[in-house]
Formats: structure tokens, C-alpha cells, sequence
């Protein structure tokens, strides 16, 4: 029996099925062989693409955490440095330390507060007036939620962060001090960077005025952007909020900035003095200066807006303190006063709540004459609270409402001819 390739008359031999096989399974892998060196190609050439572009350019988005790539791990968990990898011991640098950082955002979110029932069970307690009373219930409470916030304020380079306690019914005061000293400059001079300007507020202390004046606030902040609020309520005893709420907020978002002027917004400030009294002082300095009280005792005359209770406070007096309508301070004074308010318990009292955390670091506030935080002359009706020329040679001077701060901005930058000079610098 012929085979059946003989049958059909053809002439090549059995084994030339077998030898066609063989060809085929070589191209196949011959096709295999070209797609792996195409493929290996490919990726070497869009490596080298992609390391000649940006990360921006190549990606639109950064690779989230679950593309990253892995680092290297040694045995005991700790991560190795690929680019370190290959290098021999002497010439890996020793890794820097890193300082402990606090929050990098405002942490405070929510507003869990309850009042500390377990006073009422205390007899001197039970003898307090009421605002005491609410004070020490929620003497606790430290921090609240932002409403209003501009950690843009103090990016790139600013020289002097000027920062204005107000309240939310006072919008003609701010008003009044964005036209006049609380104006801001992109540069002072001499190589110093910009003056920036803020105003502290917490909510209204009514209720039946907080979502009317809540929408107004939030539209002058649009206009203007300069405007930080806490969801606490503007009363006088929760002044002393509102120094720990920005002295945190100013350790979180303005780690450089060199300086600070605090005020209220009923002050005649003149930037023109500040400035000269900067140009010879370091942001290292432990600077804080204003107008000084020395053993100043607390008022125990209930008629008086300052009165203290014995029970609140025991001592004969006060530690030095600046009077709370202007004062200046170095950025890293500032910042550690944060850390040292931390450590005490809130007094009714602002400013010499801040005398009490000045206490604690052991620095002095300085005195200064060119700050009046009770006005050029305390009578009141002297003539000297109301002439431009002492107003001209002074830093700060207490007590003007919005129409005379107008007026008397306008009369110091005229052309004022003054008898006699004032040296305060």
C-alpha cells in the first residue's frame, strides 16, 4: 500500500508534513521574539520620554498613594533610600532630624463643649456673680471651628502682620482703618516685604442678630478678604479667645512672618512710627512692646467693667502687662507665647492674660511713651487727645471712633506745621 502523497502523484517525500510543522512553530516564536523586542522598545523609549518631561507635563494629576512606587525595606521595617542603595556607608549622609511640627491646617472642626457641672457643688463657687458663673462652665473650651479663614495671607514676603480685634457690628471701624493705617503695602522699604492686615471676629453675642449679620460679614469678607472668625460668641470675656485662637492660627499658617501689631479697632494707628521702630529691631528679638502697666492690681469693685472676684484671682497684682489696644511683638515671641498660653488656665482679662504667658517664657513687655493706650492725656477733655501734632509724633493712641479717626488721618497727613517736636523714637 503506497503512502497517500505517492497516490496523488506527488513527489516530496512523507516528512515534508512534519518539516512544514516544524516552519510554522519557528515563526510562530520567530513573532513572539519581535512583539517581546518591540514591546521592550517601547518602554525603554517612553521611559526615557518620561524622565525628560516634568511630572506636570506628563501626568495632569499626581499618581495617587497606591501607584507610588514601594521603597526598599531592611529586615527590621525601617525604609532604605533606593538612590542610597548601591552607595557605600561613608558617602550616605546622615539623615537630618526632624523637628516635632504641630497641625499643618486648622484641626478644630467641631464644637463639643459642655459646661463643667461639678463647680456647682463648690460653696465659692455658688457665690459668683453669673457672668463668672458662664465663664468658669466653659473655661475648658479652649478651641472652636473656623468660619472665615485666609492662610493666604501671609505667603510670599510680609514684614509686619497687622491684626485688628473687632466685632461683627462693626463694620464701619473696619472700614474706617482699611482707608486710613490698616491700608496694605506690597513693600516698606530697605529690602522689608509687605504689610498685611487682618481682623479677628467671633460670631454675634444675640441670637436674633446672628444670621442677619452673619450674611453681611460674609459678603464684606468677599469684597475684602480679611476677615478670620471663630464660632464663638464676641463677648468681653471671650476676648481672651480670640488672643489664643490667632496666636494658633499664626503658628499654623505665618511661621516667618518677623512681626506683629495687635490692636483694637478703636485706635489711631501711625505705620509711619511702627516701621522706624522695626528698622533696628530682629525678628529674633523678644520683642513686646507697648503700653506697659507695672503692678497693677485687680479692681474688686463690682460697678467696674475690670472688676475680678478674689476666688478668680487671689494675688495683690497683675505680672507687667501691655495694655490690650496696640501692642507690638516679634513673630518667634509670638509663637512661643502660643505654646506657654497652652499651659494656663483662661483669664476674663485679655491683656493681662497675655502678661501671665509672657510670665511663664519669663519676658518682659517694654515700655514705650509713643503708645497711649489710654489716650495722649486720660482726662479726656484735655486738648492734647485732640491735636494733630501729638497724634503725628505717636505709634499708637486710644480712643478714637471712625469719624475722628477720618479726621485726624487727614489732618496728620496734610501739610501740618507743627511749634515743637516730639522725639518718641
Amino acid at each position: 500500500m503506497l503512502p497517500r502523497a505517492r497516490r496523488a502523484g506527488l513527489s516530496f517525500p512523507v516528512t515534508d508534513g512534519r518539516a512544514r510543522r516544524r516552519r510554522r512553530r519557528c515563526s510562530r516564536k520567530k513573532t513572539v521574539y519581535r512583539s517581546l523586542c518591540l514591546a521592550l522598545g517601547l518602554l525603554v523609549a517612553l521611559t526615557v520620554f518620561q524622565r525628560s518631561l516634568t511630572p506636570r507635563q506628563f501626568l495632569q494629576e499626581p499618581l495617587p498613594p497606591t501607584l507610588e512606587p514601594q521603597k526598599a525595606q531592611k529586615p527590621n521595617g525601617q525604609l532604605v533610600n533606593p538612590n542610597n542603595f548601591w552607595k557605600k556607608p561613608q558617602d550616605v549622609a546622615a539623615p537630618t532630624p526632624m523637628a516635632s511640627q504641630g497641625p499643618q491646617a486648622w484641626d478644630v472642626t467641631t464644637t463639643n463643649c459642655s459646661a463643667n457641672i461639678n463647680l456647682t457643688h463648690q460653696p465659692w463657687f455658688k457665690g459668683l456673680e453669673p457672668q463668672f458663673r458662664q465663664f468658669l462652665f466653659y473655661r475648658h473650651c479652649r478651641y472652636f471651628p473656623m468660619l472665615l479663614n485666609h492662610p493666604e495671607k501671609c505667603r510670599g514676603d510680609v514684614y509686619l502682620l497687622v491684626v485688628v480685634k473687632s466685632v461683627i457690628t462693626q463694620h464701619d471701624r473696619r472700614e474706617a482703618i482699611r482707608q486710613t493705617w490698616g491700608r496694605e503695602r506690597e513693600s516698606v522699604g530697605r529690602g522689608r516685604g509687605a504689610v498685611r492686615t487682618l481682623f479677628l471676629l467671633g460670631t454675634a453675642s444675640k441670637q436674633e442678630e446672628r444670621t442677619h449679620y452673619q450674611q453681611l460679614l460674609a459678603y464684606e469678607d468677599r469684597l475684602y478678604g480679611d476677615i478670620l472668625q471663630w464660632d464663638f460668641l464676641d463677648t468681653f470675656f471671650n476676648l481672651t479667645l480670640k488672643e489664643i485662637h490667632f496666636l494658633k492660627w499664626l503658628d499654623i499658617y505665618c511661621p516667618h512672618v518677623p512681626f506683629i501689631f495687635k490692636g483694637d479697632d478703636d485706635v489711631f494707628v501711625n505705620p509711619t512710627n511702627l516701621l522706624e521702630f522695626l528698622a533696628d529691631r530682629q525678628p529674633q528679638e523678644n520683642l513686646f512692646v507697648g503700653d506697659v502697666l507695672q503692678h497693677a492690681r485687680p479692681i474688686r469693685r463690682k460697678d467696674n467693667k475690670y472688676y475680678i472676684p478674689g476666688a478668680l484671682y487671689s494675688k495683690a497684682s497683675y505680672p507687667p502687662y501691655a495694655g490690650g489696644g496696640g501692642f507690638l511683638m516679634a513673630g518667634s515671641l509670638a509663637r512661643r507665647l502660643h505654646h506657654a498660653c497652652d499651659t494656663l488656665e483662661l483669664y476674663p482679662i485679655d491683656d493681662v492674660f497675655l502678661g501671665m504667658c509672657l510670665e511663664v517664657l519669663g519676658v518682659q513687655p517694654m515700655a514705650h511713651e509713643g503708645f497711649k493706650t489710654f489716650g495722649i492725656s486720660r482726662n479726656r477733655n484735655s486738648r492734647m487727645n485732640k491735636e494733630p501734632c501729638f497724634f503725628r509724633a505717636m505709634l499708637v493712641v486710644h480712643k478714637l471712633l471712625p469719624p475722628e479717626l477720618l479726621a485726624m488721618w487727614g489732618l496728620v497727613h496734610s501739610n501740618l506745621t507743627c511749634s515743637r517736636k516730639l522725639q518718641v523714637l
